[in-house]
């Protein structure tokens, strides 16, 4: 079984957390059992995104999304 920091240390790694990963983390911090080493990390892996030093692909979807809205007449939702 993966474990929490194994998803992280990648992310941490590449610089880069996919939709995927993101979603595994989700899913394995609401139905499995987790140390705190897990949660350390995944606490490090929230810092280094709001650091920018770790890009989330689901924000950059997003973004896609809102430009593409925008760019075809309509207005933002933020």
């Amino acid at each position: 079984m993966i474990l929490i920091r194994e998803v992280v240390a990648e992310a941490l790694t590449t610089g880069y957390l996919t939709v995927e990963a993101e979603n595994l983390i989700r899913q394995m911090l609401t139905t499995t059992k987790y140390d705190i080493e897990d949660l350390n990390a995944f606490m490090s892996l929230q810092l280094a995104a709001m650091a920018g030093q770790v890009k989330q692909e689901s924000s950059e979807l997003k973004d896609l999304e809102k430009r593409g809205r925008e760019s075809d007449g309509f207005p933002s939702n933020s």
